[in-house]
């Protein structure tokens, strides 16, 4: 190898070892940010981001339900989508059951752990919403059989 080539190559390594050094700056810089400044890379955390129940209903509604969500259709659901539905499917909302102390709850702890923002004056018709439409039914899975005569198998 002659001295003009290897200077070429030391060349090509000085400004590769320089690209990655800035890339890496750029990386931490980002990781710190993210980690001590959070609010940054996150919509809506402000209350002039929250959508309040005047706003229209994205999407057709068929049978009562939000076809895309699959949301029963109701006073509250614009605010629930737009406030819910940005962290989490709507299917985590569908699934479970909960009174509206049981909702707050959930809410307290999504904030506390998982930084959802203030709510603000949506949290009562979200909870409300919520409390009416996911509460806990009575019945369980099925009605219980009710056999007016039994018989042996034979």
């Amino acid at each position: 190898m002659e001295k003009r080539d290897l200077k070429k190559l030391l060349d090509s390594l000085g400004l590769l070892s320089l690209l990655l050094l800035g890339l890496m700056v750029v990386v931490l810089a980002f990781v710190f940010t993210l980690r001590f400044q959070p609010d940054i890379f996150v919509a809506g955390i402000g209350e002039e981001h929250l959508i309040e129940e005047s706003g229209p209903i994205i999407g057709p509604i068929e049978e009562g339900i939000h076809v895309e969500t699959g949301l029963i259709a109701g006073e509250g659901l614009t605010a629930v989508i737009a406030n819910c539905t940005n962290c989490h499917s709507a299917k985590l909302v569908t699934q479970n059951r909960f009174t509206a102390e049981g909702w707050i709850r959930v809410i307290r702890w999504m904030q506390e752990t998982q930084d959802l923002w203030d709510l603000g004056t949506n949290e009562e018709l979200i909870v409300a919403y919520l409390a009416k439409y996911y509460a806990p039914e009575e019945l369980g899975r099925r009605k219980q059989l009710k056999v007016d005569e039994w018989y042996e198998l034979e």
